[in-house]
């Protein structure tokens, strides 16, 4: 199968969400409200709408390795989930090409009252996997997370760190023209973590359009050749990395 070449073109972006009416703001949330004045505005009925992202406009093409910085709710998750295609533009454009991989919440979407197995069934088949390939696909998986008779059991009865390994190997397991990445995943499994690390080095080596957002300025530098600095849903600045570096760490 072919694919056409990735890309991922923003024109003036923006995603609001309601929150609740004006009129029935109270006090303490109008002090609150205070604080985070740029986020928040209303519409002409009184409602209380959010900006998670503003008019963000940029352009990312296939070879490219970006960094995502910026401090909590600056909106790099919510630029994450719009180039994953979970949010849709409320105003502007987001034109996305090419298939995307995820990697923000691994466990999101798995059942617990399902098995392993069932569960990385699923989870293939909905990224439209089928008979013989899904079958090869899954025993791959199982042998990766190393979970042996626990695969057959529901979910519900696994450790964190087992859960974690079945998630890891199905979210790491079909390789994306463009991948996401919310800081790097750590398995929290010191034994299974150089085989982790391995995977999804070839998973990053393979993809044409890596976004890694990161509070990390060695892991930003080491993995990207270019920075976005977002601040109150806004770019801030977008350029070579160790400019943009420079600028947000000082």
């Amino acid at each position: 199968m072919t694919f056409t070449q990735a890309s991922i073109d923003l024109n003036n972006a923006s995603v609001t969400f309601p929150v609740f009416s004006g009129r029935d703001l109270s006090l303490k949330n109008a002090i609150l409200n205070r604080t985070i004045r740029t986020n928040l505005r209303s519409d002409q009925q009184g409602l209380v709408l959010v900006s998670a992202l503003t008019e963000v406009t940029t352009s990312i093409i296939a070879g490219e390795r970006i960094g995502l910085i910026g401090h909590n709710g600056s909106g790099k998750s919510s630029l994450l989930r719009l180039l994953s295609r979970i949010y849709t533009p409320t105003a502007g454009s987001a034109h996305i090409k090419g298939t995307v991989a995820s990697l923000l919440n691994v466990s999101l979407g798995l059942d617990q009252e399902l098995t392993g197995r069932e569960n990385l069934t699923f989870r293939l088949t909905l990224l439209g996997l089928k008979g013989d390939a899904l079958d090869t696909l899954a025993e791959e998986i199982v042998e990766f997370s190393g979970l042996g008779a626990f695969i057959d059991l529901p979910i519900r009865t696994y450790s964190t760190g087992m859960l974690t390994r079945l998630a890891f190997g199905v979210s790491t397991a079909v390789p994306a023209q463009i991948l996401l990445l919310d800081e790097w995943l750590s398995t929290g499994d010191e034994e299974f973590s150089a085989a982790a690390n391995a995977r999804l080095h070839a998973l990053v080596d393979s993809t044409e359009i890596l976004v890694l957002a990161s509070h990390s300025k060695e892991l930003i530098k080491s993995n990207c050749e270019r920075v976005i600095w977002m601040e109150n849903s806004r770019v801030k600045m977008d350029g070579p990395t160790d400019e943009v570096l420079h600028a947000y760490f000082g």
